[in-house]
C-alpha cells in the first residue's frame, strides 16, 4: 500500500489557497464557480475561441464495442448475474469487460472512459462479488464529487446486490447530519458519499477510516477541480489498512498524472478514450447575441420550437440559474433548477421531473454536467460561454448519449 507522503507538495500548494479558492464544500457554502470562473479579471482567464463550439455531427456508422462474453458468463456469483439480467444487461460495456478481472483480483486500477459507458457498474460488479457473504464491516469507501452521482451509485449498488443481504449507506450534504450518525451505527459493506459529508462523519468519529480496505474515487478529476484535494488527502492518510485503490474518470489532465501515479501503486490501466474531445454525434453551434438584443428573448424563441423537447440550460453561477429559471417560468415555460443552494429533496424532485418530461427545461450549474444519468436530452444550451473546454465537453455530453444524435448551442455576446 502506498501512503500519501508523495502527495504532500501537491496538497500543500492546494491548501495554501483559501477555502473559497479551493471550492471546499461547494454545496453547503459558496460555489467555487463564483470565485474561480465567473470573473475573468480576477483569474486572468482568456475567453475561449467561439470556433471551438462549432462542429457538425458526424453521423457515420457507430462502431459499437462487442464483448466476447455475455453477462451470464461473467466470473461473478449467479445471483449478481440474475440481477444484471433483470436490469436488462446483455453484454458488458467495454470499460466493464476490460476491468472486471483486475478488480476481482484486488488490483489497483485507473479507468478512463467517457460518461455513460458503464463506469459505475465496472467497479460495483466486482466489488459486490468480492464482498458477498462477508460481514458488513465498512470495507469499501466510494467518494463522489456530487450528491446526485453519489445517490445514483447507491441506487445502482442496491439493484445489483438485491437479495444478497448487503448493506450500503449514502452520506451526502443537504440531509440530516444526526440521521447519518445514527445510520453509521449499523455496519455497512459500502459507504458512498460526497467528500464534505464523509469528512463530517470522520470528524465526529462516526466513521473510522482505518476500517476501510478499498478506496474508490469516482470522477477523480472533478473531485480535484472542485477543490476536494484536502479531503482526499485525509481519506488516504486515514485508510492505513487500504489494500486496493480504484480511480475512475472521464478525463485525465496532464497535471494530474504524477498525482495519480503517487496514489496508485502498480495500477492496471484502462483507457477507453483518452482525449478530451466531444462526441461525434453532437451537432454544435454558437448563437451570436447582437447588441441591444435580449438573450432571454433569443432563448425563448429557440425552446418554443417543438424540436426542443428536453432542454438542459447551463449557467455559470447559482444566481444566474435562478434568474433564468424565473424568467422562463414567467414566459410560460415548464422549467426548474438545480444548484448548490437547493435542498437535496428539491434537487431530486427537479431531476425526476426532467427525466420524466414533466418539465421541458432544467437550468443548472456544472453540478449537472457530469456523472448524471439523464437520457434523451434533445438540446444542451450554454447560456453563458464556458470558461474552459473541460467544462464545455462535459456539459454537452449530456446530449448525444448512447449513439443518439444531439444538439448543443452556446450563446456568444
Amino acid at each position: 500500500m502506498l501512503t500519501s507522503a508523495a502527495l504532500t507538495n501537491y496538497f500543500i500548494m492546494e491548501n495554501k489557497r483559501s477555502p473559497r479558492q479551493r471550492g471546499q464544500r461547494p454545496f453547503d457554502h459558496k460555489s467555487p464557480s463564483r470565485s474561480r470562473f465567473s470573473d475573468n479579471k480576477k483569474n486572468n482567464t482568456k475567453a475561449l475561441n467561439p470556433n471551438l463550439f462549432i462542429k457538425k455531427a458526424e453521423m457515420q456508422d457507430e462502431k459499437k464495442y462487442k464483448s466476447s462474453i455475455l453477462i451470464q458468463e461473467l466470473p461473478v456469483d449467479q445471483r449478481i448475474i440474475a440481477n444484471l439480467l433483470k436490469k436488462g444487461y446483455i453484454t458488458p460495456t467495454e470499460i466493464q469487460d476490460k476491468t472486471i478481472e483486475a478488480l476481482l483480483d484486488g488490483r489497483n486500477l485507473m479507468g478512463l472512459a467517457q460518461t455513460g459507458t458503464g463506469k459505475t457498474g465496472a467497479f460495483l460488479i466486482p466489488l459486490i462479488h468480492n464482498l458477498f457473504e462477508q460481514k458488513p464491516m465498512f470495507q469499501v469507501l466510494i467518494v463522489s464529487p456530487t450528491r446526485e452521482l453519489a445517490m445514483q451509485i447507491d441506487g445502482e449498488f442496491k439493484s445489483i446486490s438485491q437479495g444478497l443481504n448487503m448493506n450500503s449507506t449514502c452520506l451526502i450534504g443537504g440531509t440530516s447530519v444526526q440521521r447519518d450518525v445514527n445510520a453509521l451505527k449499523r455496519p455497512s459493506h459500502i459507504i458512498i458519499g460526497t467528500p464534505g459529508r464523509i469528512a463530517d462523519m470522520v470528524r465526529q468519529r462516526a466513521l473510522l477510516l482505518s476500517r476501510f480496505t478499498v478506496l474508490v474515487l469516482d470522477e477523480f478529476d472533478r473531485l480535484l477541480d472542485m477543490g476536494f484535494s484536502h479531503e482526499i488527502q485525509k481519506f488516504v492518510d486515514g485508510m492505513n489498512n487500504r489494500h486496493q485503490t480504484i480511480l475512475f474518470s472521464a478525463t485525465e489532465e496532464k497535471g494530474q498524472k504524477q498525482l495519480i501515479a503517487n496514489l496508485l501503486d502498480n495500477p492496471y490501466e484502462v483507457r477507453i478514450r483518452a482525449e478530451n474531445i466531444s462526441a461525434d454525434t453532437i451537432d454544435q453551434d454558437i448563437i451570436r447575441v447582437k447588441d441591444g438584443e435580449k438573450k432571454m428573448d433569443v432563448l425563448l424563441s429557440m425552446i418554443r420550437d417543438k424540436s426542443f423537447e428536453k432542454v438542459l440550460v447551463f449557467a455559470e453561477t447559482k444566481r444566474w440559474v435562478s434568474r433564468i429559471c424565473k424568467d422562463l417560468r414567467s414566459a410560460g415555460i415548464k422549467a426548474d433548477e438545480i444548484h448548490g443552494n437547493k435542498s437535496q429533496n428539491y434537487r431530486i424532485n427537479a431531476l425526476d421531473s426532467f427525466k420524466n418530461k414533466k418539465i421541458q427545461v432544467l437550468v443548472a450549474t456544472d453540478v449537472a454536467a457530469r456523472g448524471l444519468d439523464i437520457s434523451h436530452v434533445s438540446h444542451v444550451i450554454n447560456y453563458q460561454q464556458p470558461k474552459n473546454m473541460d467544462s464545455y465537453i462535459h456539459r454537452i455530453g449530456r446530449t448525444g448519449r448512447a449513439g443518439e444524435s444531439g444538439k448543443a448551442f452556446t450563446f456568444i455576446n
